[in-house]
């Protein structure tokens, strides 16, 4: 496919994909192509690692539990123990990033009970404490990237916190967690999943978007296999009666990708984060200072952690039952 095509595919259904029985048609009409040349184009970016799905972004607090954690890992057991973290089924993103604490992960599951398990386990198989590094705001999160600049410049409002998904509703969320079929009607084929009306589908996810259950629904991009591999996490120590306002503040920055409020631990001050995801890393520094001096975060101590490698980045697993849940693999079997 040419570039025009394949950024069209990729940037402007982020958001917005055509909650509708025929969506690919849909997309086809609106950029002047066949119905099957937009499947086959979706199944070749999927194959190239540009994407990972196209389904839906799950607001915290929708439902399941998730857990920012980390672990100072020795750097001649990284490569094992992140081996081992990556292995696990409730691991969704794993990173080594430029810190004593090298090595960061989210761990998801069906409940924050289940979580803390999972973690309890990592922690006996890899013989290493883990930071628990639980989300107490969002204020900035998961809207997407614009792939025409050096760093996402995307800024759009927020959805209030969402009431949690009642338990009937967890199978339709499973499937958007998994992601559409490359068939012409596939809402249909989740309607037959599940026994509903494909109309049915179609209207529960509209009114998740609508009340802020699904942030977004829409084509996932993989950042890395598209160039923003130059990303950084920074971190703040503020007061706790200016965190939100300062939050609030990175949130409504340009080139800020994430935002959120988190809570603190033992040997770990930090409690306001955010992203910034760019091509070039001098870029990325000017996005960060300029964010410091915008939301007024000069006097505040922070440090900022650069990724050096990612070891896995999947869909998270919070409505979907784990393929073998609390598996990890036996210490005999990493390098």
């Amino acid at each position: 496919m040419d570039e025009a095509t394949r950024l069209a595919l990729l940037n402007r259904w982020q958001h917005g994909f055509p909650l509708c029985p025929a969506p690919f048609q849909a997309i086809g009409q609106a950029l002047g192509l066949p119905e099957a040349q937009v499947i086959e184009g979706y199944r070749q970016l999927q194959q190239q690692g540009a994407i990972s799905r196209i389904g839906g972004v799950f607001t915290a607090g929708s439902g399941g539990a998730a857990v920012l954690a980390a672990m100072a890992v020795p750097p001649d057991r990284l490569e094992a123990v992140a081996a081992k973290v990556s292995a696990h089924p409730g691991v969704n993103h794993n990173y080594e990033r430029e810190h004593r604490y090298n090595l960061w992960f989210v761990m998801t599951g069906p409940d924050r009970g289940a979580v803390e398990q999972a973690m309890r386990e990592l922690e006996a198989c890899t013989g290493l404490p883990a930071l628990r590094l639980r989300m107490r705001r969002a204020y900035r999160i998961d809207l997407g990237f614009d792939l025409r600049h050096a760093v996402s410049t995307d800024v759009r409002p927020q959805p209030v916190a969402p009431v949690p998904l009642a338990a009937d509703e967890w199978p339709l969320a499973a499937l958007a967690e998994e992601g559409l079929c490359g068939e012409p009607r596939p809402f249909e084929a989740w309607g037959q999943a599940l026994g509903q009306p494909e109309e049915q589908v179609i209207r529960t996810l509209e009114a998740w978007l609508a009340r802020g259950t699904l942030r977004r629904f829409g084509v996932v991009v993989r950042h890395h296999e598209l160039g923003f591999d130059a990303n950084a996490m920074t971190v703040f120590d503020v007061p706790d009666d200016r965190v939100d306002q300062c939050g609030a503040a990175l949130a409504g920055l340009s080139g800020i990708t994430l935002a959120y409020r988190r809570e603190r631990a033992a040997g770990w001050p930090f409690n306001l984060y955010c992203m910034v995801h760019g091509r070039d890393r001098g870029v990325v520094r000017r996005v960060i200072e300029e964010a410091i001096d915008t939301a007024g975060l000069q006097r505040h101590p922070h440090a900022v952690l650069f990724s050096r490698r990612r070891f896995k980045q999947v869909g998270a697993r919070r409505f979907r039952p784990h393929p073998v849940p609390g598996a990890l693999v036996p210490a005999a079997a990493v390098a």
